[in-house]
């Protein structure tokens, strides 16, 4: 919970101390490994010291390494330490984000089977659910997720998933996570969240009540831009399930490597969103007072409709924001196109999370995958622009937005 009687910074800086020992101390073992960087293990098969051992292990009777797609030092590593910033019984990563997206989906459920998910949410989450789980008989039914009742009204009797993504890309909604938790136990349904966007710097859903937590490692979590994975993380009975589908079965393995390069990147992980956090704040309160703009999302605005929510079960807003450029529609394509030309400290890329400030045209880049229809009820709208804030100092990003805002206009 956020108190509001502090200074935010405060509130960021008491979350960075709650999270850095985790971040750089769980999951290492320099005891077992000697050396204090975990050595990348790029061997895809390991040997035996017997039979003996050797069958053990495919029983599961103990911990000997078999083959790389089911179980690496690297990978163990990193799953510890996810599972420790998630309050996690375990974790299990995978080879992107949607990975984890749609093989925990996929190990839930089965031909016939319903889900119940947001309106607003990552662009290829929807495809998933729109487009493609439907081609094996699993169908979605879309709510505003801002409303606890939408998601009871939607359930039917073949309804076996409560999906959120809260805040939400790219405009940052905000759902009642323990809300929609407790409906799930209630109906003997599973919950998952989607936690990328907000991370387990500022939000930890477990704790809120919801089963599983899924992740994009390639946003925050890693943080450098240079390392694609996903993660999911709860109950082992879940997630064990879910790892022998994703990983095992359809081979959706992360890299060692990789591996190394998120556990790496976690060390500096509650240093970065603490300084994330803030700047996106400090922009986003800036932006809301700019003639150029018409509306601004962030769950630290007092106008935000989350923002009382918001306060009551993250930890931090988050270092995503969105606004959308004020005047006529009709050319709000073209002037969003000179804003991202425009900027020169904030990068023009998709993707978030980065140490960089990435700046990003949903509607016509990571959402265009939607129809105009789709994207309206979504509030995508052609003026809408998704900026992630990086670890650039703020008054240095605010004088290239500011310049670029200018320019456009």
């Amino acid at each position: 919970m956020i108190d509001p009687s502090l200074p935010y910074q405060a509130v960021l800086a008491a979350r960075a101390g709650q999270l850095s020992t985790l971040c750089v101390h769980a999951g290492e073992d320099a005891a077992r490994h000697g050396a204090l960087d975990l050595p990348i293990t790029l061997s895809s098969a390991f040997g035996f010291e017997s039979a003996d051992e050797a069958a053990g292990a495919f029983r599961r009777e103990n911990d000997a390494y078999i083959y790389g797609r089911w179980g690496n030092p690297n990978i163990d590593a990193l799953e510890d330490k996810l599972a420790a910033l998630e309050g996690a019984e375990t974790a299990s990563v995978t080879a992107s984000g949607m990975a984890a997206i749609s093989g925990t989906i996929m190990s839930i459920c089965q031909s016939g089977d319903h889900v119940v998910a947001p309106r607003s949410m990552y662009a290829e989450s929807a495809r998933l659910l729109r487009e493609r789980l439907p081609r094996f008989g699993v169908t979605t039914t879309f709510v505003d997720a801002r409303d606890p009742g939408a998601y009871a009204a939607a359930i039917r009797k073949e309804t076996r998933v409560l999906y959120l993504e809260t805040p939400s890309n790219p405009v940052l909604a905000v759902a009642d996570v323990g809300a929609v938790a407790r409906l799930a136990k209630e109906r003997g349904l599973l919950s998952i969240a989607d936690n990328t966007f907000a991370t387990p710097f500022s939000q930890t859903p477990l704790a809120l009540g919801v089963d599983l937590v899924v992740h994009s490692m390639t946003k925050a979590l890693g943080g450098h831009g240079d390392a694609i994975g996903g993660v999911l993380a709860g109950r082992r009975a879940l997630v064990d399930v879910a790892r022998d589908l994703i990983v095992k079965g359809l081979g959706g393995v992360l890299a060692p490597f990789n591996a190394f390069l998120i556990d790496r990147g976690l060390r500096t992980f509650a240093l970065r969103q603490a300084q994330a956090c803030a700047t996106a704040a400090t922009l986003a309160s800036r932006l809301v007072a700019h003639p150029a703009i018409a509306r601004v999302y962030h769950p630290s605005l007092p106008g935000h409709a989350g923002h009382a929510l918001a306060g009551a079960q993250m930890h931090a807003y988050g270092s995503l924001l969105s606004f959308e450029l004020g005047g006529d529609a009709e050319d709000a394509l073209e002037r969003g196109k000179r804003v991202l030309e425009g900027v020169k400290v904030a990068t023009h890329a998709v993707s978030l999370g980065d140490v960089r400030t990435l700046l990003v045209h949903p509607a016509s880049t990571t959402h265009s995958t939607m129809n105009a229809e789709t994207r309206a009820l979504a509030d995508v709208t052609d003026g809408l622009l998704r900026l992630s804030a990086g670890i650039e100092g703020a008054e240095d990003l605010w004088a290239d937005l500011e310049g670029a805002l200018a320019r456009a206009s």
